[in-house]
């Protein structure tokens, strides 16, 4: 049985996640986006694709998926653009669909050695910015 809340914006698909995801791809247990704030080239999201708002509310073969699709993207992203670090962000407080925010770190760049900021709103690309970046990452999957 599929969980939706037509109330999040992960589940919904509409303008609220337009606001600030672009659907890249389905994977496994998780639907992929690009965070549209892009103070870290390459920052994405993985929502998974039902609404669930913890990792304990997974079953184990669903949460072996999860973390499954989590290091899928790691490597791609890694492949893609060759970040020194990758940084993991899990922040349920707010939001209560199950994410997690994917986030390349560059040593000597915006942030290095800190947490990232949630939405620092500094990075913003065109359209078709975005769709290289989208290409990029699909290319590397």
């Amino acid at each position: 049985m599929s969980i939706i809340d037509p109330n999040c914006a992960y589940c919904a698909h509409g303008e609220a996640l337009a606001k600030f995801g672009i659907y890249i791809c389905d994977l496994t247990q998780t639907r992929l986006y690009l965070f549209k704030e892009q103070s870290h080239p390459g920052r994405v999201i993985l929502a998974n694709k039902e609404h669930v708002s913890d990792i304990t509310d997974l079953s184990e073969d669903e949460r072996n998926a999860f973390f499954a699709d989590v290091a899928h993207v790691s490597r791609a992203l890694k492949d893609a653009f060759h970040p020194d670090r990758i940084n993991y962000g899990a922040y349920n407080d707010k939001g209560v669909h199950l994410h997690f925010h994917l986030v390349p770190k560059y040593r000597d760049e915006y942030e290095w050695g800190g947490v990232f900021a949630m939405n620092p709103g500094l990075v913003t690309r065109t359209d078709a910015e975005y769709e290289a970046l989208i290409a990029k990452i699909k290319a590397a999957l």
